[in-house]
């Protein structure tokens, strides 16, 4: 399987995880093939530091496919150089990513300005490949409405209408600048905001989206009394979001899922720190939607086949475990984190 989506730590952060240790992981869950994200400390923004990164995975010498993505910053030296970097390195470095917001790492380009500077050096740098974007509006984000004591009002305080104008934000941006890549939207935690995206896919443009575990399975109500484990950004959503998301994967209308898996020591969660490990999370999903009748055809979709052809990678097998398996190996993934939020939380 395929995980596009994780934060693996290491490096001024090897507390919370070493590359080895979720290289392990995710290959005792079958994920033998992951995209690592930018918001590492140092941030991947510079050739060396890439290629560093790039080193010390393979030094692991653990059998994953390993990518990544190269961070963005309002640079336009910077922006052309990760431009080259991808050019030359493809498929390791396999695409770019923009924090539309400011979330873990604080890599956030929140102004309009920014963001259309970067879709427009894109354009004239002929960059057509894959930007990943994290969508939160931040003049939409209301901090002052979370409430320690309940972490279910983080959803309060990153509301649905900031991801779903910030999504809207996007489209148009690109637009007007000109851009004709391929516009990636990670984690959607709601369903208008898919309706953007589709809305945007009938129009045309290279657009594609993912669901991350915890939005499908779990709610807001799983974060009340201060569940920390609940903490991510996007937040948990409404029974109501959830819901309707599980079953636009369901239905096909899902590009892919991703775990967002983004592992912090107990004192950072504690401290507040946003972010989940995810690999026992896909297993539980994938358990879940063969429970409620997904076909295996979308299952490889789901699960790699659907990256392999916006990414244009080799089309390999696409390994999917049985599903009497899923549940030990969920459990045997949980049991490498003392706290996994999988394991405290209640499922749907």
């Amino acid at each position: 399987m395929i995980d596009p989506h994780v934060h693996l730590r290491d490096w001024k952060e090897k507390e919370k995880e070493t590359l080895a240790h979720g290289l392990a992981v995710a290959l005792s869950c079958g994920i033998d093939e992951v995209f690592d994200m930018p918001n590492t400390q140092p941030t991947l923004t510079e050739r060396n530091t890439v290629l560093k990164r790039l080193k010390d995975a393979e030094q692991c010498g653990i059998g994953v496919h390993y990518h990544l993505y190269a961070g963005l910053t309002s640079s336009p030296e910077q922006i052309g150089a990760m431009v080259s970097l991808v050019q030359e390195l493809f498929p390791r470095v396999v695409g770019l990513k923009m924090f539309a917001s400011h979330s873990t790492g604080n890599m956030g380009l929140v102004q309009e300005k920014e963001q259309a500077l970067v879709y427009r050096t894109l354009s004239d740098c002929g960059y057509e490949g894959v930007v990943a974007l994290h969508c939160e509006k931040e003049s939409l984000l209301h901090p002052e409405l979370y409430n320690t004591t309940d972490y279910s009002s983080h959803s309060l305080a990153r509301p649905v209408c900031a991801e779903v104008e910030s999504v809207s934000d996007q489209l148009r941006i690109a637009q007007e600048e000109g851009f004709k890549g391929h516009l990636h939207f990670c984690h959607l935690s709601s369903i208008e905001a898919l309706h953007e995206i589709e809305k945007a896919r009938s129009q045309g443009v290279r657009v594609s989206c993912a669901v991350t575990p915890h939005h499908a399975l779990l709610s807001s109500d799983d974060a009340k009394d201060r569940s920390l484990y609940a903490k991510m950004n996007p937040p948990l959503r409404s029974e109501t979001e959830r819901s309707t998301l599980f079953a636009a994967l369901l239905g096909g209308r899902i590009d892919w899922i991703e775990s967002d898996h983004a592992p912090h020591t107990l004192h950072d969660k504690e401290a507040g720190a946003s972010g989940i490990p995810g690999f026992s999370g896909i297993l539980l999903l994938v358990k879940e939607l063969l429970e409620q009748g997904a076909t295996a055809p979308l299952l490889q979709k789901l699960l790699g086949r659907r990256v392999q052809e916006v990414f244009h990678l080799p089309c390999r097998e696409i390994f999917i475990p049985a599903y009497d398996d899923l549940e030990s190996l969920s459990t045997k993934s949980a049991d490498e984190y003392p706290w996994d939020s999988y394991r405290n939380l209640r499922l749907r």
